[in-house]
């Protein structure tokens, strides 16, 4: 157990400033009913007092934990300096910012983003580029193949080519150009890509789908078969990147290395958000000025944040924490299954779990959970998802899963 966060400011009660959003506020996330006031390494307060283990993360945005000093550190004293000059200027940090996200990635280029959606954007972009300045792709004619129950974002591109059709229903018309195979299906993918083909965009684990982990030899096949037909790997590592897994990026898992990378959430520390492509330079060295931007791209008080990111990751000490206590995880949910739960998929500190549909739906196990001082979010059916921050001890990791067995065995 940590040290007690201090008194948190108070304010109106967490059901007065639930109610309060209801009127001021479009409708378009279903949050547990916790109002979160404070936060300090892996735990979080509400506005009472009370207090959560953090198991979400912020979906893999707060890797490295709530308020991580040496991130805090960097933005209180780019706070201090500069914080934004639009790219029609220059600014002191971008530099060493891509130069250290290029060494640690492998890749030789850096494009700044701001958003996940905004990094997949520009992904989709820069591959349609390349396919018709070096590949030769008729004009307007190159094709992006997707896998299916992919999650890379909300924008109309994006959902475009989404099998979710609560993501999809009332948002066209969509974009064309993409074809939507199976994920893991080596074959599909080959019957897929043709000459017009300019990328193919997936996650190495899908983890909105509900940390979906593909059979050993797929990322492998999906870089052999690029390589053969003349087209790109695009990883979409925003949530299974920087730590998450085990190793810098889940492709490496396979030793596998894309042409193009897209990098967010734990990039900004959970502090500004922060994103990239990350490519070869062939690759990137397409886009001219004036074909692509962002007014915050690559802004001085991101670029000190990011820097202080990968500067935490350089030293390999939260990969190996992951893949330590992703150990423990795995061990923990192993001895659950037939006691609630049905199944579960796990990487280094990242799982989905399959409870059993009779003991109520994701989203009824994750509220009895936060009841217990637990924050999880479930996804489909009875599904739910663990991706604490990496800086969690083992003590409060077991901690959890002995909350989990405890409200598994209420029954319902």
């Amino acid at each position: 157990m940590t040290a007690h966060i201090d008194e948190p400011v108070r304010t109106r009660s967490s059901a007065d400033l639930i109610r309060a959003e209801e009127p001021v506020l479009a409708h378009n996330y279903h949050p547990l009913p916790v109002v979160v006031a404070r936060a300090e390494g892996t735990w979080v307060e509400d506005v009472e007092g009370r207090r959560y283990l953090d198991m979400l993360a912020g979906y893999s945005a707060l890797n490295f934990g709530h308020r991580h000093p040496a991130l805090i550190e960097a933005a209180h004293r780019q706070l201090d300096r500069l914080t934004l000059t639009s790219r029609a200027f220059h600014n002191d940090r971008l530099a060493g910012f891509a130069e250290r996200l290029a060494e640690l990635t492998g890749l030789d280029m850096v494009l700044p983003m701001n958003t996940g959606a905004e990094a997949v954007e520009s992904g989709i972009k820069v591959a349609r580029k390349w396919a018709y300045e070096v590949k030769g792709v008729p004009a307007d004619r190159a094709t992006i193949v997707v896998a299916a129950e992919n999650f890379h974002g909300r924008t109309t591109t994006i959902v475009s080519f989404s099998t979710d059709e609560t993501a999809r229903a009332g948002f066209g018309p969509f974009t064309p150009g993409f074809r939507i195979v199976p994920y893991n299906d080596l074959a599909a993918l080959e019957a897929a890509v043709d000459e017009t083909t300019a990328a193919v965009l997936i996650e190495p684990i899908q983890g909105e789908a509900g940390v979906i982990i593909p059979d050993e030899g797929y990322l492998t096949g999906v870089r052999e078969l690029t390589r053969r037909a003349g087209c790109l790997f695009v990883a979409d590592e925003i949530q299974s990147g920087l730590g998450r897994t085990g190793r810098t990026l889940a492709v490496e898992h396979e030793g596998v290395v894309p042409d193009v990378l897209l990098l967010g959430k734990a990039l900004g520390g959970g502090i500004v958000p922060v994103s990239a492509v990350v490519a070869r330079r062939d690759v990137l060295e397409v886009l001219r000025p004036g074909e692509h931007g962002s007014t915050f791209g690559g802004n001085p008080l991101a670029a000190a944040v990011g820097t202080a990111v990968v500067e935490l990751l350089e030293s390999g000490e939260f990969q190996r924490r992951a893949a330590a206590l992703g150990a423990v995880l795995r061990d923990g949910l192993t001895g659950l299954v037939g006691k609630g739960v049905v199944g579960f998929r796990s990487r280094g500190l990242w799982a989905g779990v399959d409870v059993d549909p009779a003991l109520g739906t994701g989203r009824e196990i994750s509220a009895r959970l936060m009841s217990e001082g637990v924050l999880v979010k479930d996804t489909h059916g009875s599904t739910i998802r663990l991706a604490p921050p990496l800086t969690i001890t083992e003590e409060e990791l077991v901690g959890a899963l002995g909350t989990l067995e405890k409200v598994l065995a209420r029954g319902v």
